[in-house]
């Protein structure tokens, strides 16, 4: 299967993009002026990092919290899949990952990324008129992969620490669970413009980024736009402003602080007039990584005790409530009720659907998506969400991508458990289920005690569960899937000058 190359692999961890050719199409929604739309997308995020979810005395976030007061929060939403990749190439098709091909993680050295038969919500905004900045189209700007996949020569706060870069040649340098041969790279199209990045300067750069495509989209070109913006905050190594007095705060909140900044920098470009026709939609990409220790967030509640207690983490890579629930706010003044909240059960898989809707724009119809259009909930006061949703395995238990974990109204069954490494180094072994372990989550967030099998409650769930799954899995078997190329080739290791240590350039 055809694949997008290195750069477009990275539509996974890098920020904006744009498509330099803008022939105006005819505007499919009539007179009616189309909605602009700024997506913002935060690395390892915990559901108890933010608003009324963080815990008291922590630092605080005042751009977000303005979010949260000018839109509507959302108690119950989840990340398409536990771990970025599969979570993020969700979220642009609307698809699984056995439909849309994108399953686990991509490599430093990985020569595919999303199929290239795969549509994102870009590409049909972009054909419908919008002006698109977003990773993966003509042009780039950002780094390629997570920004703890290589050195820099300064190191942002990580456990283990990782050392700089190598400056000589001679000097071998091995350390365990970093990236020591290949320093993080700046790219700008195809090109690596510098490398290894600063990334303490990633903020700035970001912002600087994302405001000139505001500017470019709403000045020059007089286009409604989209603007995607997947922040590298908060995954680790931390990073933050410089002239934060992290002596007073942990470094994880000052990281907050500084992706609170960005989000308040892209805010204020949006001028007066245009915020009434722009929705901002804050999520993130998956839940916190436990085995950070003090570099990762909180997941609230949500702790997944059945699993904590018998060994390992219950949070990014698991299908536990504290991998994929993620604090999430829309923001869309005069249409959405400001201060508002939803319980209801929706995913990052929702956007695709939603944003196509508002912009009057139909996907293709010879495949099958597993988002739902929720534009009913932003507007009015409904919490009619997803009746079922299904969480993949993401890399703690099981085979990459299945199924095997199913919410079903307040109800949670799990096929197969398993624990990811947590914070002392500890590991729970994947444990199949049969019957399933089912939860009643509107008893107990923590995933402590599972229902009674013997239970009347429980054989009602188990028919519900077993019925919603198997009508899904035959649905994918039915559809139009892809295929992802997961190939690893040391050519295809981003390089700027082979010849120099850590492969060092800048220009």
């Amino acid at each position: 299967m055809a694949q997008f190359g290195l750069c477009f692999l990275l539509l996974f961890s890098g920020l904006i993009h744009h498509i330099k050719s803008h022939i105006k199409k005819e505007d499919k929604t009539g007179e009616k002026e189309r909605p602009n739309f700024i997506i913002i997308l935060a690395d390892d995020i915990g559901w108890g990092d933010l608003w009324v979810n963080r815990p008291e005395n922590s630092t605080p976030t005042p751009w977000l919290d303005s979010l949260m007061l000018k839109g509507k929060r959302f108690t119950d939403f989840h990340s398409p899949a536990s771990t970025c990749s599969p979570s993020r190439a969700a979220l642009l098709t609307g698809r699984h990952g056995l439909r849309n091909g994108v399953t686990h993680n991509f490599a430093v050295g990985s020569v595919g990324g999303l199929p290239l038969n795969e549509t994102t919500f870009a590409q049909l905004l972009h054909d419908a008129g919008y002006y698109t900045a977003i990773i993966g189209f003509d042009y780039y700007f950002g780094i390629p992969y997570s920004n703890d996949m290589g050195c820099t020569d300064k190191p942002g706060l990580d456990l283990p620490s990782c050392p700089p870069c190598v400056r000589c040649q001679n000097i071998p340098r091995k350390h365990e669970e970093c990236y020591t041969k290949v320093a993080l790279p700046l790219f700008e199209n195809e090109t690596i413009i510098e490398q290894p990045l600063d990334s303490w300067t990633l903020k700035d750069r970001y912002a600087t980024a994302a405001v000139k495509q505001i500017f470019t989209a709403s000045i020059y070109k007089k286009q409604p736009f989209l603007l995607y913006v997947a922040l590298a905050h908060m995954h680790v190594p931390l990073f933050h402003n410089a002239f934060l007095n992290v002596t007073t705060q942990d470094p994880y909140t000052a990281s907050l602080s500084d992706m609170d900044s960005l989000v308040g920098t892209i805010m204020q470009a949006v001028s007066t007039e245009q915020l009434e026709n722009t929705l901002i939609w804050f999520t993130g990409d998956n839940g916190p990584w436990e085995q950070k220790c003090q570099f990762a967030g909180h997941v609230g509640p949500f702790v997944g005790r059945w699993q904590t207690s018998r060994g390992g983490g219950s949070a990014k890579t698991t299908t536990w409530e504290g991998g994929h629930r993620v604090p999430t706010v829309v923001v869309w003044p005069k249409k959405i009720k400001p201060n508002s909240t939803s319980s209801a059960l929706l995913s990052g898989l929702d956007i695709f659907p939603t944003i196509l809707s508002l912009a009057g724009v139909k996907p293709p119809s010879d495949r099958h998506y597993d988002g739902i259009d929720i534009t009913h909930i932003l507007l009015n006061d409904s919490d009619a969400g997803h009746e079922s949703l299904m969480h993949p395995n993401s890399g703690a238990a099981g085979q990459f991508g299945d199924l095997q974990t199913v919410r079903l109204k307040h109800h949670k069954a799990f096929y197969i458990t398993g624990g990811s490494v947590a914070c002392g180094g500890e590991s729970g072994q994947p444990q199949y289920h049969d019957p399933p372990l089912i939860f009643d989550l509107s008893q107990e967030e923590a995933e402590e005690t599972p229902l009674n099998p013997e239970s009347e409650e429980y054989r009602s769930v188990l028919k519900e569960v077993e019925r919603e799954r198997e009508a899904l899995l035959w649905d994918i078997a039915t559809d139009k899937i892809s295929s992802a190329d997961y190939t690893v080739i040391p050519a295809a290791v981003p390089c700027c000058q082979p010849h120099n240590p850590a492969c060092r350039c800048h220009s």
